[in-house]
């Protein structure tokens, strides 16, 4: 058995990145559908249409356990795949669950009542799909009481990213963090709610300012999934990697090795 990993294009590749530096001897199988990249700006339909063509493929290449690393595919296409049943001895996961149980300092399983935390003004920067969905606010709000979230649509950031455009990237980020100020001109967190963002965390960071504390996902995913594969040590420990893309599997290689800084080679899904 393998870990998949799935994203709609390159951003993803933050979560795999952690996950292999956390998880050196497990085996994972890395799923961008580049083709149909970026999904932020499509229906929920569409997205849970693609995703769970994308997963029911990792499935059957023998990854039992798939984690979407994609918030637009976590808010559109997770509960409804869930909900719909997943096969016996499958698999799938969100990546939103490791960043509410950060923000909200409980495990997910804890159902008490909402309670306060420590953060009361929060600044959420996501695809407008995710920003659409309302998920992450949803999620929150089943945890934590007195918690504002103003919610940004960060337009064109995974498209800069995806085309290797890191100079627009870092400007569309700077515009979007000085529209968010003008709706909440102190927040005391800001999260990153797409995998592409951490690519741009600095930037963020520096945009906010040194007060603002910024949850990057890719971290907390890995954490998340060590503390799950220590209770399932049936995993396989090899630690071998596979990277497949429903794109061109040569520009794909290429942009993902501009991002990560080591050669990266995809193969066609």
């Amino acid at each position: 058995m393998a870990v998949g990993v799935f994203d709609s294009g390159l951003g993803g590749l933050t979560v795999l990145s952690a996950a292999q530096k956390r998880l050196p001897d497990v085996d994972f199988v890395y799923y961008a559908d580049s083709e149909n990249a970026p999904y932020g700006v499509r229906t929920a339909d569409d997205v849970h249409a693609l995703t769970k063509h994308a997963v029911e493929d990792l499935w059957g290449r023998g990854a039992d356990l798939v984690v979407l690393a994609c918030n637009t595919a976590s808010a559109a296409a997770l509960r409804r795949m869930q909900e719909a049943g997943v096969p016996e001895g499958k698999r799938v996961l969100g990546v939103f669950v490791p960043l509410i149980e950060a923000l909200t300092e409980r495990q997910w399983g804890d159902n008490s009542p909402p309670r306060e935390v420590a953060v009361k003004h929060v600044a959420l920067f996501a695809t407008p799909a995710t920003v659409s969905s309302r998920a992450f606010q949803r999620e929150l709000a089943f945890r934590a009481i007195g918690v504002d979230v103003e919610a940004q649509a960060c337009g064109g950031v995974v498209d800069a990213i995806e085309e290797g455009d890191l100079i627009l990237a870092e400007a569309l980020v700077r515009s979007h963090v000085d529209a968010l100020k003008r709706k909440m001109p102190e927040p005391d967190a800001a999260v990153l709610g797409c995998t592409h963002y951490p690519l741009m965390a600095e930037v963020f960071q520096d945009a906010l300012g040194p007060d603002v504390t910024v949850f990057s996902q890719a971290d907390l995913v890995a954490a998340s999934l060590a503390d799950y594969l220590e209770r399932h040590p049936e995993m396989s420990r090899d630690g071998g990697s596979v990277f497949l893309t429903t794109g061109d599997p040569k520009r794909v290689s290429d942009r993902a090795t501009q991002f990560l800084r080591r050669r990266i080679e995809f193969e066609a899904a």
